[in-house]
């Protein structure tokens, strides 16, 4: 990957923050200084980063208001960087969303591998979850918190109906339904319209995969439709 792993660094110190900048900088991270709670608020969605240092003592907002807002639009990791090293500053920081807490002064080498460690168990965080909610099968992933479907390495644009029929038929492999069953579950009872529009959607998401697999959307005639893996 070439795109670096972006760093918000929120310190009221202009020169720990340099100074913090330069640590990270030389270990291939992206910065952006911020010198007060509520500029990080701002600048958080702006410059999107993959994990947030944030001092406790800060004008305009606090670190514990700042980590808060965060915590209401992103999981993005947050580690309290402060002089405060009471238990209490610290359980009140974690309580609020931190993923850990370095109190100063702090060796340059441990912050590195504070961050790092934080990134791991983030980025496993998001793999666990992501696993738990895909079909995998060869040459094909459906992500289904994403609705992004993967095929031969390119990513599928489908239309959510044509999303949902291939995950519904893929999450019961083998198994035949009626287009009238196909037509309840990923339309509904109330729907207006005929089978045929099973039909029209199953052409469609066909064209989108001309590639010979090990499984494929079979036709069963006089009947309806399976995700067939041989």
């Amino acid at each position: 990957m070439t795109s670096k792993t972006k760093v918000l660094v929120v310190d009221d110190d202009i020169h720990i923050a340099e100074l913090i900048s330069l640590y990270l900088n030389k270990e291939g991270f992206e910065t952006k200084e911020i010198y007060s709670g509520k500029a990080a608020v701002e600048e958080f969605a702006l410059f999107s980063p993959h994990i947030v240092l944030l001092d406790i003592m800060l004008p305009e907002m606090d670190g514990y208001q700042v980590c808060r807002e965060i915590r209401k639009v992103s999981s993005v990791p947050v580690i309290m960087l402060t002089a405060k090293g009471d238990v209490f500053d610290k359980v009140l920081g974690l309580e609020l969303g931190a993923d850990d807490y370095i109190v100063k002064p702090f060796d340059s080498k441990e912050l590195i591998a504070r961050i790092k460690a934080v990134l791991r168990r983030y980025d496993k965080k998001i793999d666990d979850k992501n696993l738990n909610n895909q079909i995998v099968v060869p040459n094909m992933t459906i992500n289904q918190s994403t609705y992004i479907v993967t095929y031969h390495g390119n990513e599928l644009e489908l239309p959510p109906k044509e999303f949902e029929l291939l995950n519904f038929l893929a999450q019961n492999p083998n198994r035949v339904f009626t287009r009238e069953q196909l037509l309840d579950k990923i339309w509904g009872y109330e729907f207006v319209g005929d089978t045929r529009t099973v039909d029209v959607h199953i052409k469609r998401i066909r064209e989108k995969m001309p590639y010979e697999d090990v499984w494929s959307i079979k036709t069963v005639w006089g009947v309806g439709y399976k995700f067939e893996i041989r």
